[in-house]
């Protein structure tokens, strides 16, 4: 398990579901006063879109996997997107100052305007911005996906989400399915024939740099718990299947 990754991934979720809890809130108090007869539709996907968030949220903050996040974070991403293209177009280009004194209907009443010009324009903001975390996550999650792949883990995207390590560190060890590469190719770990292992040397830019021998092939290993890798050079071609 790499922790670092664990703690970024807790810290974005805490981070949204603070921003759906506050849309939630306003969306709550709208809806009291307006629903069912005013503004219906926007006001019942307005209460749905956050409460669904933090729905979800509460369900996978404890487990998943990274496709399955993928799936969500798309989702819900779009939902967003949506209801804060539905509150632009709903408050256009109204400036809540010019609105002092004006009065809107209520189901039961009138509230005054720019009151509920105010609500509106926070629950517009904290849509674009979850939106844009949500992208923000996507990209994170396949970055690191992608890249553990690239490291010797295929079945990266299967995995539990927690295994992926953040930029800068290695994936730890999948906790079931199948061993290290090394295993699956017929070898102990650490015990390619041929060769005999050893740690990289770091470079000037902080990634690790390899001097490959002529007529032989770099088998590297990632390493456990997010340390560094283990580098063995072999003479001759070392076929992965």
């Amino acid at each position: 398990m790499t922790q670092l990754f664990k703690d970024m991934r807790l810290y974005g979720f805490v981070a949204i579901m603070l921003l759906s809890a506050a849309v939630l809130g306003i969306a709550a108090y709208l809806g009291s006063i307006f629903l069912p007869n005013i503004h219906h539709d926007f006001g019942v996907f307005s209460l749905l879109v956050p409460s669904l968030t933090i729905f979800i949220f509460l369900i996978i903050i404890s487990w998943s996997s990274p496709r399955t996040e993928a799936v969500f974070l798309f989702i819900l991403g779009v939902l967003w997107l949506a209801m804060g293209a539905w509150s632009s177009d709903m408050m256009g280009n109204v400036q809540c100052d010019t609105l002092a004194g004006q009065r809107t209907a209520t189901k039961s009443g009138s509230i005054a305007s720019q009151s509920w010009c105010y609500e509106m324009k926070v629950i517009e903001a904290f849509s674009w911005m979850v939106f844009c975390l949500f992208a923000i996550f996507l990209w994170i999650l396949i970055a690191l996906t992608t890249r553990a792949r690239v490291l010797g883990r295929p079945f990266a995207w299967a995995e539990p989400i927690f295994e992926l390590g953040w930029f800068g560190e290695l994936p730890g060890w999948p906790t079931g399915g199948y061993g290290p590469p090394q295993a699956q190719m017929g070898y102990p770990m650490g015990a390619y024939p041929g060769g005999m292992p050893y740690a990289p040397q770091m470079g000037p830019g902080g990634g690790y740099v390899v001097q490959q021998h002529p007529g032989h092939s770099v088998v590297i290993q990632p390493g456990m718990g997010g340390q560094a890798p283990t580098i063995t050079q072999i003479p001759g071609t070392v076929s992965s299947a």
